[in-house]
């Protein structure tokens, strides 16, 4: 892919093996004072971690879209925790990839740094990130149905059905399900990191699911230099400062290298 500059859009279509392309972001990502990134299946997918949506989330005869509801685990409980133990045992056997364990490196060296994640896999915790947002929940975290206890359980199986140390009622995952609100703690929190950095990283995620489909709107409209990465062009892609078209593992250890 070529190098390419719209002069008019300030839009940006690089070749990361073209020097002055890479000197470029890697000069914008060294003198940044606050850095956010947002991840998506994509960086996730290089460690071999399934999406879980359309044919990759089909298990036995049911989708994901059937069982990661409130209303599919109050009707059959034991159901949907069959699936998760599923995906559990898939997602246990991954590994964080180099673009995690750049994240990493990105947070060591940039005091204001957060990361924020539609990942569910706990890679980027398994990598080393501690600020971090998991909007969409982390899968080896449950939580009670009655008193919202939150604990972490890497059980492999996990036992069904698991209930609660504190008041015995029944858990759930630790997931945020189709048809219920991010928590709200988090958004106030993304919604701060989002506003105050220089520079966005948008890493592996489609541009098509909310509300992490509008921030790097967010970020822009507030000042941050934008740069996405993903295999293809994404909704987002006209909007964002550079647009970068690869395997997450690949390009975003390039941008911490010694300039």
């Amino acid at each position: 892919m070529p190098l390419h500059l719209d002069t008019a859009t300030t839009h940006l279509v690089l070749d990361m093996a073209h020097g002055s392309a890479l000197s470029f972001l890697k000069e914008k990502l060294a003198t940044a004072k606050a850095i956010t990134v947002l991840t998506g299946a994509g960086i996730s997918a290089d460690s071999g971690v399934p999406t879980f949506r359309g044919n990759d989330g089909l298990w036995r005869t049911y989708r994901a879209e059937d069982l990661a509801t409130p209303e599919a685990f109050e009707r059959d409980p034991r159901l949907v925790w069959e699936w998760y133990n599923w995906r559990r045992e898939l997602i246990a056997m991954k590994q964080p990839n180099a673009a995690h364990t750049a994240v990493v490196e990105l947070e060591r060296r940039c005091q204001a740094f957060w990361l924020i994640t539609q990942n569910v896999d706990g890679l980027h915790r398994a990598a080393g990130s501690r600020k971090l947002s998991e909007i969409h929940g982390n899968i080896w975290m449950v939580r009670c149905t009655r008193c919202g206890v939150v604990e972490d359980n890497r059980d492999v199986p996990i036992g069904i059905l698991p209930f609660c140390h504190h008041c015995k009622s029944l858990l759930r995952p630790h997931i945020v399900w189709f048809g219920e609100s991010l928590f709200a703690g988090e958004v106030e929190q993304c919604s701060t990191v989002l506003q105050r950095c220089d520079v966005l990283l948008v890493i592996g995620t489609s541009g098509t699911v909310y509300p992490a489909a509008g921030f790097a709107s967010m970020a822009k409209n507030a000042g941050a230099f934008v740069v996405e990465i993903n295999l293809d062009p994404t909704p987002q892609s006209t909007l964002v400062d550079v647009s970068l078209q690869g395997r997450a593992n690949d390009i975003v250890p390039l941008l911490l290298e010694p300039l």
